[in-house]
């Protein structure tokens, strides 16, 4: 059976949220978009992602396909506007293959986690500081404060189509699994062991869990928009 919750805030010192969420057990698809190019144009990118990969996904089109279309959607919609500033959206999204499978494929730095007993990242950042951490310039702990942590390599709308790399990755979702997605409005201000600790609490149902990281994020300053799903394999 699967039990999920999502939620999103704002976070404490944005006047607006972005970020964008779908969660659907009946096609068994979620996903986290976090937009970026300011009020009206990030929130406009993350919107057209979800929107665009949903259709695409419940025509039969293939996960990695579908996000390929989401970011020439983007890119079309963008350069129709007479404005010049660009823009953009990680993507972050899960969808079950049968009954015990999972894929997930994503752009850009919003996360997937999965819980199984121990907490394990599924996901690999497309970012600055992960380069920097993958060559071995710095430490995971250096990368949380580091000035250039926000900075994406990676993002629908604004990478070259030819250049886009959508990652997939396929798994086992057994009994007892949990999967995380979340922008990284919660990674920012929340470390792994503490999203360990809160989906180890089996008294909470999934979305009481969700509901206690986005308050550990505010807690933590809240600095940017905070999106978390969880999906769960009872």
């Amino acid at each position: 059976m699967i039990e999920f919750g999502h939620s999103s805030h704002v976070g404490l010192r944005r006047e607006h949220n972005e970020d964008t969420y779908y969660a659907d057990s009946d096609i068994g698809v979620w996903l986290v978009a976090d937009g970026m190019g300011g009020h009206e144009h990030g929130e406009v990118a993350s919107a057209i992602a979800r929107d665009t990969l949903i259709a695409e996904i419940n025509k039969g089109t293939p996960l990695v396909r579908a996000v390929q279309l989401a970011d020439e959607e983007i890119i079309r919609h963008s350069n129709r506007r007479s404005e010049a500033l660009p823009m953009g959206t990680t993507i972050a999204t899960m969808r079950l293959v049968g009954e015990n499978e999972y894929e997930i494929a994503w752009v850009g730095d919003s996360r997937i986690y999965l819980w199984n007993g121990t907490l394990k990242q599924i996901s690999q950042d497309h970012s600055y500081v992960q380069e920097l951490i993958d060559q071995g310039a710095i430490t995971t702990e250096q990368a949380r404060n580091h000035p250039h942590r926000n900075v994406v390599t990676q993002a629908l709308g604004v990478t070259d189509p030819q250049s886009l790399r959508v990652e997939l990755v396929r798994g086992e979702f057994g009994p007892g699994m949990q999967i995380l997605l979340c922008s990284d409005g919660l990674t920012e201000e929340v470390g792994d062991a503490e999203i360990a600790a809160l989906l180890a609490r089996g008294e909470l149902s999934a979305q009481e869990c969700v509901d206690q990281l986005i308050l550990a994020a505010l807690d933590g300053g809240g600095s940017d928009n905070v999106t978390v799903i969880l999906v769960r394999n009872r």
